[in-house]
């Protein structure tokens, strides 16, 4: 897998093979998820801005018009912002996404990740891929004003999931 980083000045991102940063963290129905608990399936994190800004809205919507293609991997996938759980909920039925919103109101978990923008007080548009055994495998950092590539993200779910049944066959 690969790190890509289109924000060169951030030098805390996570990076790949090593343990993702665990969290915990509430979704848009008040309820606690936390990443270690899913350890067994892929889990991709994609950070943004705001909810209700136009790029990130486009964003979400696209993945939410492609969702099929990445549940086909397997993978859980979360928008993590810093909006409340509130925000998170009315955007969410407003756009009809189909994929939970994480609230990450102070920017905790950003940080742990090296996404946070602090002279911005939200989270740049970054996006980690964690494999089933919780190890950081995929990770680009965009800026802002930068979309992410999703169908590079998906393919790297996809290559990590055909590596995953291959050393699994392997071992059989």
């Amino acid at each position: 897998m690969s790190t890509q980083d289109n924000n060169k000045d951030n030098k805390e991102d996570v990076q790949v093979g090593q343990a993702a940063p665990d969290f915990t963290l509430e979704n848009e129905e008040g309820e606690k998820v936390q990443l270690s608990a899913l350890q067994g399936r892929p889990v991709v994190l994609m950070f943004y801005p705001f909810d209700w800004s136009g790029l990130c809205s486009e964003e979400m919507c696209t993945l939410r018009d492609n969702y099929t293609d990445w549940s086909a991997t397997g993978a859980q996938v979360y928008g993590i912002s810093r909006d409340s759980k509130h925000s998170h909920k009315a955007w969410k039925q407003h756009l009809g996404l189909n994929y939970s919103l994480l609230a990450d109101l102070v920017g905790e978990t950003a940080k742990k990740y090296g996404a946070w923008n602090e002279a911005a007080h939200r989270a740049d548009r970054m996006t980690v891929v964690v494999d089933p055994q919780g190890i950081v495998r995929y990770v680009v950092h965009n800026n802002a004003g930068q979309a992410r590539e999703q169908g590079e993200i998906l393919a790297a779910v996809r290559n990590m999931a055909q590596s995953s049944a291959s050393k699994s066959a392997g071992g059989a």
